[in-house]
């Protein structure tokens, strides 16, 4: 089975499940593998999300096959160590999201009509997650939103559930105004404050910077990513102009690079 390269995807998912068990082998496995836990393996398991994330959003098509496989991988890691401590097992996962997915679209797989638009939809979906959490004995409305999130998705999330139930600014114009006492919060703490209140002012500058994207309808952590990669493509562009000129940008100096920087944006270097 495990040198079969046949089969669809039940097959390989199983032979996926079998490789694994073979790693974890305490006899025979590999000791890299045995020798790692649920904590060690979160930090692997988190870079293949957004490296998922990353060919997505560079439409490299031919790298998302192998990424979603790496992706794959971890969810069987995990399952394993869970069932090596009679916690669950990987067909339980696998149960648990079909069931999950059955039971939240009842539009699809029940008695509900379909004629419903996407927002009707998403409100129905987030009644019947309400119920889940429920079940759960989840007793606030923030419970349940995920520590280990990047931060600024985290913060969207826990700003979308205060929103439902109405802790929200009515518009756009009153986060912009918030936007700016807690900017002036910021500068009065850098000058007259410790590091500690200067770090929290400045996480609360980008707690309300998050709810201002979810008011325009924007993801924060996807204008970030973007904004990211245009930074590093106009950095780019410095470090290949720099080049020409037999520098490196230890030699150059901020104007200089200030300079190439608007070049990049004038040439539309995004």
């Amino acid at each position: 089975m495990l040198f079969d390269e046949a089969g669809d995807a039940g097959a390989q998912m199983r032979r996926l499940a079998a490789i694994m068990d073979c790693l974890r082998d305490p006899e025979t496995g590999c000791p890299w593998d045995l020798e790692q836990d649920f904590a060690s393996i979160v930090p692997y398991t988190i870079e293949e999300a957004h490296e998922v994330a990353d060919a997505i959003e560079r439409g490299a098509w031919d790298e998302l096959e192998s990424e979603l496989g790496d992706l794959a991988l971890q969810v069987v890691f995990h399952a394993r160590m869970a069932a090596e401590k009679e916690l669950f097992d990987l067909a339980g996962v696998l149960r648990a999201i079909n069931a999950k997915m059955i039971s939240r679209h009842p539009h699809v797989f029940g008695d509900e009509s379909r004629d419903k638009s996407a927002a009707e939809q998403t409100v129905d979906w987030e009644k019947i997650k309400a119920a889940e959490r429920a079940g759960r004995a989840e007793r606030g409305v923030l419970d349940g939103v995920a520590l280990g999130l990047p931060a600024l998705s985290r913060a969207l999330k826990l700003q979308n559930r205060a929103a439902r139930v109405g802790f929200d600014w009515p518009s756009t114009a009153e986060v912009i105004d918030k936007i700016a006492e807690e900017a002036r919060e910021l500068n009065e703490a850098r000058d007259s404050l410790g590091p500690e209140e200067i770090a929290e002012e400045y996480g609360d500058l980008l707690f309300v910077m998050v709810n201002l994207g979810r008011h325009l309808g924007l993801d924060p952590e996807a204008c970030l990513r973007a904004a990211n990669g245009k930074f590093t493509r106009r950095f780019n562009y410095i470090e290949d102009e720099l080049k020409a000129r037999g520098k490196a940008p230890a030699e150059s100096d901020l104007a200089e690079m200030d300079a190439l920087w608007n070049a990049a944006k004038a040439q539309g270097v995004k």
